[in-house]
Parts: C-alpha cells; sequence; structure tokens
C-alpha cells in the first residue's frame, strides 16, 4: 500500500495536568491606644488570650487546609496517572485517561464503544452504521479509509493516544510523525501466534488502559464460553472448508494463518481440512472452483460474506454468500450442503473481525455442531 503524502505539518502541540495547588496564608494584624494604667495588666492578659485563641483557630484552619489539599491531591492521584502496556513495538508507560484519542483499527471500535470511550477521531468510513456507534457521530473526525485516508484529521485532532491497526498497518510511521507527541499502540495478530489469545491480548491491554479491565473480562470470558461449546461438540473427524464469497465468486479460505479470518480458526479447534492447500491470498482468498470444492467434498462449509455489509460501486449487484453456495448446482452432493452443514460468518463480519466477531461466529458454528449430533 503506497504511503500517503504528506503536504501538511504538525504545529500542534498538547499538554495536559491539572491545576497546581495554591498555598492560603492568613495575616492578621491590631492597633491600639494606650489606656489608664490600671488596665494594663487586664489589658495584657486579654490580648494575650485573645491571641492564642487567634492561634489555635489559625493552626486548626491551617490543619484543615493541609487536609483538605491532600485529600484532593489523593483524589487527583487515583483519577489518573499511567500503566504499563506492551504492544507489537514493545514496551509503553500509556496515560489512563488520555484527552484526545484517535482510533483506525476497525478491530477495537466496537471493544472501545463498550469501554465507554468517546475517540476524537476514527476511520468512520470503514465503519457500517448498522454496528458500529461512532459510524453517524459528527462529532467524531473521519479519517477516512485505508485506500485514501484523511491523515490531517489526525492533526486536528491533536492525540496523545492512537491505536492503529489493520488496514491502517502501513501508516504506522506517518501517525508517527503526525503526532509525535503521541504514544501508539498496535495489537496485530503475530505470525505463528494463536488468533484467541491475540483477540484476548488486545482486549484485556486496551482494558487496562482505559480502566476498564471488568469489561474486557466479560468479553474474554463469552469468548471462551463458545470456544468451549465448538471443542465439545466437534468430533475432530468431519473435514472442513472455509470459503470467502465476493462479486458472485467463491474463493478458498487455506487452514492456518494465511487463510483470511476462518483460516486460524482451523488451528484453534484442531479443525480437519477437507483441502490441504496453501494459501497465496490472506486478504480475500484464493481461486478455486466448484469442481474442487465438489471433489473435496466437506463435511463443514465456514463462509465468509465479503460484500454483505460493503458499500457496493454503482451497477454492482450483491449475491448473498447463502444463494451462491446453495444455488450452486455443482456443489448439491457435497455433503455440507447436503446436510445442511454451513455456517456463514456474521454479516458484518469483514468489517469488524473483533472479539465480538469471533464470539458470535463461534457461538453459530457451537449451535450447529450440537444440532447435528
Amino acid at each position: 500500500m503506497p504511503t500517503a503524502e504528506l503536504a501538511f505539518q504538525n504545529t500542534g502541540s498538547i499538554s495536559g495536568g491539572g491545576p497546581e495547588g495554591e498555598e492560603r496564608s492568613v495575616t492578621r494584624s491590631s492597633t491600639g491606644t494606650p489606656g489608664p494604667r490600671i488596665l494594663g495588666g487586664l489589658c495584657v492578659g486579654v490580648i494575650a488570650l485573645l491571641g492564642l485563641s487567634a492561634c489555635g483557630s489559625d493552626a486548626a484552619a491551617d490543619e484543615a487546609g493541609a487536609s483538605e489539599t491532600a485529600e484532593e491531591a489523593g483524589g487527583d492521584a487515583e483519577g489518573s496517572g499511567t500503566v504499563t502496556i506492551q504492544d507489537d513495538h514493545g514496551t509503553h508507560e500509556v496515560s489512563t485517561d488520555p484527552s484526545s484519542v484517535v482510533v483506525t483499527d476497525n478491530r477495537s471500535y466496537r471493544t472501545l464503544e463498550a469501554f465507554g470511550v468517546e475517540p476524537t477521531a476514527a476511520a468512520r468510513s470503514l465503519m457500517d452504521a448498522q454496528t458500529h456507534a461512532y459510524a453517524e457521530d459528527e462529532s467524531i473526525l473521519d479519517l477516512g479509509n485505508h485506500r485514501e485516508p484523511d491523515l490531517e484529521n489526525v492533526v486536528a485532532a491533536e492525540p496523545d493516544l492512537i491505536i492503529n491497526g489493520q488496514r491502517f498497518q502501513d501508516y504506522y510511521e506517518d501517525l508517527s510523525a503526525l503526532a509525535p507527541d503521541a504514544t501508539i499502540l498496535e495489537f496485530e495478530p503475530q505470525p505463528e501466534a494463536d488468533l484467541v489469545e491475540e483477540l484476548i491480548r488486545k482486549t484485556e491491554s486496551l482494558g487496562e488502559v482505559f480502566g476498564k479491565e471488568d469489561v474486557a473480562a466479560e468479553l474474554v470470558e463469552e469468548l471462551q464460553t463458545e470456544m468451549t461449546r465448538v471443542q465439545d461438540a466437534y468430533d475432530g473427524e468431519s473435514t472442513v472448508m472455509g470459503l470467502l464469497t465476493s462479486g458472485g465468486d467463491m474463493s478458498y479460505v487455506a487452514p492456518g494463518p494465511d487463510g483470511r479470518a476462518i483460516g486460524p480458526v482451523f488451528d484453534s479447534f484442531n479443525l480437519t481440512p477437507a483441502l490441504e492447500q496453501e494459501g497465496e491470498n490472506e486478504s480475500h482468498g484464493d481461486d478455486i472452483s466448484v469442481e474442487a470444492i465438489a471433489a473435496a467434498n466437506p463435511d463443514w462449509l465456514l463462509v465468509l460474506d465479503r460484500d454483505a455489509r460493503l458499500t457496493l460501486d454503482e451497477g454492482e449487484e450483491y449475491s448473498p454468500a447463502a444463494e451462491i453456495v446453495e444455488d450452486s448446482a455443482a456443489l448439491a452432493n457435497v455433503s455440507a450442503v447436503e446436510n445442511d452443514q454451513i455456517v456463514y460468518l456474521p454479516e458484518n463480519f469483514y468489517l469488524t473481525e473483533d472479539i465480538q466477531a469471533y464470539t458470535e461466529f463461534f457461538r453459530d458454528f457451537a449451535d450447529a455442531l450440537e444440532a447435528a449430533e
């Protein structure tokens, strides 16, 4: 992906911190006129008593003021600070109360929405209004999409935290140049790492940043619950094939980390591939004929409908994945089609691929496996 040309300069700066506490002092003075000598001793005594009383009051006031200041300082300390986060690029000290958050990673949007985070800028053009609460929020600066990004809005947002990834991953250096004072976090699935563990890593790390560990734990628990159901229901022998549909055609999704979205799931559940062929196109799947699918005769089909929530070009018609697969005469005798053992990933999956999307996918897969027992 070509790097965007930068025709502007970041002249903004960010500063933070609460107001410093003021030390309060009270100065007292008195003036008097000499009285008769007979009252001298009495006056001295009264003045002494008043002085002691005033001193006592001042001391109490000072003590109360000091206590109040300490409490205020303690409150500020509890509400702000930093947390140490390990991401793909190393260790960062991240503010737990960032003043401006920019988000480009579509795998993070719904998690941040669940945390109640309000970004100042995000790639709203990549969002689906049926899925993302941020999509139509005009108060959030739109960064466009990865093909035509509006990176000038990154400068306008003056971020101190950027959560970058997936489609915008190639813009890491650009973002670093545009917002040199910002911390940039990336949690992309690492080569050879388990997909599910990577989803959990991202979710828990973001939970730490925003102090939402409890919400993160709930998301992780929901994912693991559905995973357990799949593991318990899958017989270990039934063959499985992943497909991706787009533009009325079917593509093959290779098992393993090179297969888009579905591929890594084979390793997560030790699924038996109906066809063992290395993938070449990680993004959109590999060409495959319906005859090759029929020859492999999978017991199960896992299907990602790429176009389900995409805005199509003018004149382009949308063909649902179910129509493409189930209406194919060449696939009529395939076991998965005959036995209605086809699991379609959530319609928004291609635009999300987040922990919520995989949880829903695994739930549907578990439901289908249990129904087939």
